[in-house]
């Protein structure tokens, strides 16, 4: 019997680890072939694929991601493979089952919730006496009737084999994401989130855990990402995988979901002194500060509590954090949402991701939909289209702020330029995102694309549409052009501003610094003092570039606040020799653009006489 595991992942980097526990299960007994594509690949080459490998059973796992897709390619194959047998699972189908066997005639048999055994069992009879009333978590056709079975007892996670020892991913594991579960099952009862549905947690064996990660790492992974719903729940276990990772992480980055509220501060202050930067990723729920909207949905939040813990982990300098929010959760209208970005955006996380509540199949939620007027999508994501406090048109605006956030925050590509503006300029994050998203919409550019000097242009755009201050659109601008240097890894060929100085002036300073490199302060922390290089001028005009900023840049850099009383030249160096890291020096400047004096009784010859 010819089976394949199949699913449409949501970008080729992605693996699925549901597929790899199914194989692992059924080894022993089935040989199973695993195929992955993704949603965005066509489904005819997708179906001429699978038709190819002449499978006699092919399972899809199915998520809000990739349903509508995956029946498109399900409705395909039974016309052309009329005695196949077509199997879904995953948790969109796990819920209202007998709703999916009506919409889909095509697919024989849904594996209802946790899968491993049910899947092996169904490959037992369907290779045998077929008497698939025997197979608990299953829904399948008899004649004209659906039947689905009674659900199956949880598994005892000990007895399951490892899913990450397969030969064949070995090759990819370096470019692909690596998916690891160390427990199925969530504490918390989240009425918007599927893992509310399970009560209680269940942990994999430690020791086969630890093997398993260093069998990974060995193997040339690159990022493993925990798809544990609440990492830290267990102080003890999550503390005894840090440390373990820390030893062995041979510079592989390892992601977790953590619970902020609820981290010890002896496992906080062990990251801080243990953790390098760059290892570790926490991803922090937080949803809603507003505690009505908290209250309503069952979630469990201590606002302070999580507040210390990511100020913490953000003044250690070695994690990465990304906070998440929703938005349209219940008794949560335009203004409380404003307030509730605000409070989070207030931590400074690395990366604010903005989400719109779906409302799930399964979901207490969904159950209660009417109860807060409610309108949603009627098929995946299930997006909400308003309610009876958030109209669609408040929706849409949000829809602005995610948009912008994303280019303009989580990309990183104006952090100097960004957190200037909204403290110099707005009254708080959320209006700067709104106020640029309503202009960035009223231009048309969502129906355009972009190149990356265009999201420094747009933005200049907007400031002068607006009318920012001279004083404040000067400083802004220049570090703008600080944050354009600083993105690129090498020297970038051409600037998006037409008032950088003159080729001659240019020529001068780079001369005035191969001949007194002294003169160049250290921008920003941890590089390496500019006359190390050693270079002359032909290197400076081939792996540097310069500009003046109207602002004592040296000041910026030490305390963050970009003073007006005296311009700078701004050094940009990229090193071939640094991975593609630019490192940044300054000169002070007097009023006639020349180099200042470099100390008390130093003086330096006019750059360029006048």
């Amino acid at each position: 019997m010819n089976v394949v595991l199949t699913t449409l992942n949501a970008k080729f980097i992605h693996t699925s680890l549901a597929l790899r526990c199914l194989k692992a299960y059924c080894a022993d007994e089935f040989a199973v072939d695993i195929v992955e594509y993704t949603i965005k690949d066509p489904a005819m080459n997708v179906v001429s694929d699978l038709f190819q490998r002449r499978p006699d059973v092919v399972g899809f796992s199915c998520y809000i991601w990739n349903i509508e897709e995956t029946i498109g390619i399900v409705r395909m194959l039974r016309k052309i493979m009329p005695k196949l047998t077509i199997v879904l699972g995953g948790p969109e189908v796990s819920y209202d089952t007998e709703h999916w066997m009506k919409r889909l005639p095509e697919v024989d048999c849904i594996v209802v919730g946790e899968g491993e055994e049910t899947f092996r069992d169904l490959l037992r009879e369907l290779a045998g006496a077929r008497k698939f009333h025997f197979v608990f978590g299953l829904a399948y056709r008899k004649g004209d009737e659906i039947v689905i079975n009674p659900g199956r007892p949880k598994l005892d996670l000990a007895t399951l084999p490892s899913p990450h020892r397969f030969p064949e991913d070995v090759p990819h594991l370096g470019s692909r994401v690596v998916y690891f579960e160390t427990s199925r099952g969530c504490p918390f009862s989240c009425q918007f989130c599927l893992s509310s549905i399970e009560v209680g947690v269940r942990y994999f064996d430690l020791e086969r855990t630890k093997q398993d990660l260093l069998y990974l790492i060995g193997a040339g992974a690159k990022l493993i990402k925990f798809v544990d719903r609440t990492f830290n729940i267990k102080r003890d276990v999550a503390l005894d995988i840090f440390a373990f990772l820390l030893e062995h992480h041979q510079g592989c980055v390892f992601q977790f979901e953590i619970t902020a509220d609820i981290m010890r501060p002896e496992v906080l202050d062990f990251l801080a002194e243990h953790a390098p930067p760059g290892v570790f990723r926490f991803e922090i729920g937080v949803q809603s500060t507003n505690d009505l909207t908290n209250e309503l949905v069952k979630r469990r939040q201590n606002f302070a509590k999580l507040s210390r813990t990511v100020t913490t982990i953000r003044q250690s300098g070695n994690i990465d954090q990304h906070l998440d929010l929703i938005a349209g959760l219940p008794e949560e209208d335009y203004a409380s949402f404003r307030r509730t970005f605000n409070d989070v955006f207030a931590l400074g996380p690395e990366e604010l991701q903005l989400g719109f509540l779906k409302m799930l199949r399964g979901t207490g939620l969904r159950a209660d939909a009417d109860k807060y007027g409610y309108v949603y999508m009627d098929h995946a994501p299930y997006e909400i289209l308003g309610n009876d406090i958030l109209p669609f048109s408040d929706l849409v605006r949000i829809k602005r702020v995610e948009d912008v956030l994303e280019k303009y925050w989580n990309a990183h590509r104006l952090d100097h330029s960004v957190a200037y503006l909204i403290g110099a300029e707005f009254e708080t994050p959320f209006d700067f995102f709104q106020q640029f998203g309503d202009y960035w919409e009223s231009r048309g550019w969502q129906k355009i694309g972009h190149q990356l000097e265009d999201l420094f242009t747009r933005l200049q755009d907007f400031l002068v549409f607006r009318g920012t201050g001279v004083s404040n659109l000067a400083t802004a601008l220049g570090l703008m052009k600080l944050d354009y240097f600083l993105g690129h890894k090498y020297k970038p060929r051409k600037i998006w501003w037409n008032d950088a100085p003159d080729k001659a002036r240019q020529s001068a300073y780079m001369r005035l610094l191969a001949e007194r490199p002294e003169l160049a302060r250290t921008g920003q922390a941890g590089q390496a003092d500019f006359a190390a290089y050693g270079w002359g001028e032909k290197e400076l005009h081939k792996h540097a570039v310069v500009e003046v900023l109207p602002f004592d840049a040296a000041a910026y850099f030490d305390s963050g606040v970009a003073g007006r009383e005296r311009q700078t030249l701004l050094l940009v160096v990229y090193d071939p020799e640094s991975a593609g890291k630019p490192a940044s020096y300054t000169v002070p400047l007097d009023e006639g653009g020349n180099p200042a004096a470099a100390a008390a009784g130093d003086s330096v010859a006019p750059l360029i006489q006048t």
